[in-house]
């Protein structure tokens, strides 16, 4: 797929430099940003992210600001941005010679775990809303005890466990359990993470926000071992509270109609609602879903 003219415009404005030739990257990611890894002078290469239209375009613009506030070396290097109000272009430094996950070994979890350290110690940059404020701190399972229909249809349990369970998950999940002073990605998942040189770099930072540290590494854990990895539990000391704020962001969520400018989140979603209901059941001591 080659690039059409208003998008080499862009992406050359964006580096400052000519394209040579572009190749389309299919299949990383969940939103509708157009992705390129393209060759430049002297053989290098670099990482285009896209804006596909309005929605993505405002996601790509607050990750922008974030990427250019943080002093991390565990992100990518910002290496040109390009906004004509319209469609922004993003351009990253090239990692695509790295190691994508899974398969999950201790020694890449050992690294995720370190970013995620890195960047909970890092100054959150100004301007960032807190977890609390964001959808991560909605009424989760409120949303769910008022129209429990779209949870149910997914079958992950019965309608006589949920009612058995509700008291127990409505009184853990507070959000108040999000609050705190650390930077945090949001959106941890094997997508959003790259391995080089025994590191774990983390990309795509639109949901970046301020709050308790321990969230990032809780919200990561269903889709660890839905790709083949430990168990919550086995990895990191995660409070029962947080695994029921988990569970409630993915129940809520991934029985609703799929999101035009995102067409594969609600499928991502109950999959990790899978491993993150019954998670949430056995560190609050409940029953098994059934």
């Amino acid at each position: 797929m080659y690039l059409h003219e208003d998008e080499t415009m862009r992406i050359e404005r964006a580096l400052g430099q000519a394209v040579k030739s572009a190749e389309r990257i299919q299949g990383r990611g969940y939103t509708n940003n157009r992705r390129w890894l393209v060759r430049l002078a002297h053989d290098r290469t670099a990482f285009v992210k896209h804006a596909d239209d309005a929605i993505t375009a405002e996601w790509l613009r607050r990750e922008y600001e974030v990427y250019d506030a943080l002093r991390l070396d565990v992100v990518p290097r910002v290496l040109g941005w390009y906004d004509d109000g319209e469609l922004p272009v993003l351009v990253l430094e090239d990692l695509s010679d790295g190691d994508w996950s899974p398969p999950w070994s201790r020694e890449k979890i050992d690294a995720v775990l370190a970013t995620l350290r890195a960047v909970a110690g890092h100054e959150p940059p100004p301007g960032l809303p807190t977890a609390r404020s964001t959808h991560m701190g909605e009424d989760n399972w409120p949303e769910v005890a008022a129209d429990p229909k779209p949870f149910l249809s997914l079958g992950l349990c019965s309608a006589d466990w949920l009612d058995r369970a509700l008291p127990v998950l409505l009184e853990a999940a507070r959000p108040e359990q999000l609050d705190g002073d650390s930077l945090l990605h949001l959106d941890v998942r094997s997508d959003n993470l790259c391995f080089r040189a025994g590191r774990a770099f983390l990309f795509d930072w639109n949901h970046a926000a301020i709050g308790n540290a321990q969230f990032d590494v809780a919200f990561w854990l269903p889709s660890l071992r839905l790709e083949g990895g430990p168990e919550p539990e086995e990895v990191a000391d995660v409070t029962p509270e947080l695994a029921a704020l988990v569970a409630g962001f993915f129940a809520a969520r991934a029985g609703l109609p799929v999101i035009p400018q995102a067409p594969m989140v609600r499928d991502i979603q109950r999959r990790q609602l899978e491993v993150a209901l019954p998670w949430a059941a056995r560190a609050l001591g409940l029953p098994a879903p059934s």
